[in-house]
């Protein structure tokens, strides 16, 4: 007997909330589409959704979900280096910051047990943090050793003939752009190759953060990138993330300290979703949307549709465990959720 298609809609109906037990199961992928295909089928083995997230403490709150027992992939320190950004550099005339992304094909684990057959930049979704300062010449030389023809789309002002959309790179090609990095702010980049939404979803996107010439207060900076995974190819997501496995940061929340400056370069990538959002318990930010102006909102929740991004500033004014997610419940409930670990 056929399985039927493992969707979101099953996964929560089934229990509430997923997280409450660990993953069985593998997803199993029968034939990928090419490039302008549909996508493709996948089943569960080992049993459907109510397998997958049933059983011991499966009516646990999400409120409940932190340390040890939270069901998410990986050790403590496997996402440092997309969470943490590489460092600000002051300006200097004539600097070039060079960078290199590969396109591959990559089977990631994105919660216990769950594959996605993800495109990325250099092996991870999202790929790393490109990072310069106003004014530096970046330079990113492009491999593309993936099965289908992919680009770099890199935000911001530059040529025509360094936009990524004409510049297609055949499986085995390369490229290189080059152009000055300007305006000051947090930018994307992300393959604009056919069909778009595929390439997205598929999970060939990053941060782009180019700092003023006018250096920001020193701070702890995090990047945070808010994406989702359509595991069984019905054009909703089944799990949602940042910084691209599900639950991640509960399992393992991020350090800061009180009162100490913390910013944080937020983006939205979900694709198959008109909005995202994060919403911060137990204090309030400051957020400039896409880090550049002069505008800041005082507020505790942001949203932002695909592409949205923008610079959180925080003083945390007490110590203890606060949780961050998406305020779109079903999101937190299927992954997208953490928490801020607050020391003296």
């Amino acid at each position: 007997m056929t399985k039927k298609p493992f969707t979101r809609r099953k996964l929560l109906a089934a229990a509430a909330p997923l997280a409450a037990v660990p993953f069985v199961g593998k997803l199993a992928f029968d034939g990928e589409a090419e490039a302008g295909g549909q996508g493709h089928a996948s089943h569960i083995q080992g049993g459907d959704a109510a397998h997958i997230v049933g059983g011991r403490g499966a009516t646990m709150g999400h409120a409940a979900m932190i340390g040890p027992e939270v069901p998410a992939v990986g050790g403590p320190n496997d996402l440092d280096a997309l969470l943490y950004p590489p460092p600000p550099l002051p300006s200097k005339p004539g600097r070039v910051r060079e960078y290199t992304l590969i396109a591959e094909d990559k089977d990631l684990e994105i919660a216990p047990g769950i594959f996605f057959p993800a495109w990325t930049y250099n092996g991870t979704a999202p790929g790393p943090v490109i990072r310069a300062t106003e004014g530096d010449t970046l330079r990113v030389r492009f491999l593309n050793r993936g099965s289908h023809p992919h680009t770099i789309h890199l935000h911001g002002i530059h040529p025509a003939n360094m936009d990524g959309v004409f510049q297609i790179v055949e499986s085995g090609g390369q490229f290189i752009y080059e152009f000055e990095a300007r305006p000051a702010g947090l930018h994307l980049y992300h393959c604009h190759a056919t069909p778009l939404k595929k390439h997205i979803h598929k999970g060939l996107y990053g941060a782009f953060i180019i700092d003023p010439k006018e250096p920001r207060p020193p701070a702890q900076e995090l990047v945070l990138v808010m994406n989702g995974f359509d595991t069984d190819a019905d054009g909703e997501n089944n799990f949602y993330t940042v910084n691209g496995r599900s639950f991640y940061y509960a399992r393992y929340p991020i350090r800061v300290k009180r009162s100490e400056l913390v910013r944080i370069y937020l983006a939205n990538l979900t694709e198959f979703d008109l909005v995202n959002s994060l919403h911060l318990h137990g204090d309030f930010f400051r957020y400039q949307p896409t880090g550049t102006g002069d505008y800041w909102e005082y507020t505790d929740t942001i949203m932002q549709c695909q592409g949205q991004r923008g610079v959180l500033e925080i003083q945390f004014a007490n110590t203890g465990r606060f949780m961050f997610h998406a305020h779109q419940s079903e999101f937190a409930e299927l992954g997208w959720m953490g928490f801020f670990e607050v020391t003296e």
